[in-house]
């Protein structure tokens, strides 16, 4: 009996709680097809990465030819010969993973170049969230866009036009969130 009671005064505990917090959502992802920077920076980190895959794609090629070039003449090279053959494949190899980690890798150059152009735009859409939230006297914003699923969504909390009209940006009613 203690148990239940228990229960249900943290039950209503929780409610009270609850309903006591003002919330609201926004669609970051929606927010940011709005803004042409991000849409322009997207654009040239995607041309980046295009371009450095296709140097990649390029680089391993070489490498198959020079892997089949061995396989056939292999019955007729003596072991250093072989050996230099061999070693040369995997410099290359090497070479080619390290090219991938620079660009690709963690703090590689498309990671930098992401920062530079994306944080900037990303931190005026969290001051522009925050500035809503303090204005509109609301306690909790979440991302429509991020991991939180969102079963049901009414649509009167959901503050993203707000947060691009703050940017200085006009919504897209053909943009949908």
């Amino acid at each position: 009996m203690r148990r239940v009671f228990i229960l249900f005064a943290f039950l209503a505990f929780m409610t009270s709680a609850t309903y006591a917090q003002r919330l609201a959502y926004v669609d970051s992802e929606y927010i940011l097809k709005h803004i042409p920077e991000y849409v322009s920076a997207q654009k040239h980190l995607d041309d980046l990465a295009t371009n450095w895959q296709e140097e990649v794609d390029r680089q391993y090629g070489e490498i198959e030819k020079l892997y089949k070039a061995y396989q056939n003449d292999q019955v007729l090279l003596n072991d250093d010969m072989r050996r230099r053959r061999e070693d040369e494949i995997v410099n290359k190899e090497r070479e080619v993973k390290e090219f991938q980690r620079q660009k690709f890798g963690y703090e590689g150059e498309l990671y930098k170049e992401r920062i530079r152009l994306v944080q900037p735009i990303q931190d005026r859409v969290a001051k522009a969230i925050q500035d809503i939230a303090n204005n509109q006297g609301l306690d909790i914003i979440l991302d429509k866009g991020s991991e939180v699923t969102f079963l049901f969504a009414n649509p009167k909390l959901d503050k993203s036009n707000d947060i691009i009209t703050k940017l200085g940006f006009k919504p897209d009613p053909n943009l949908s969130n």
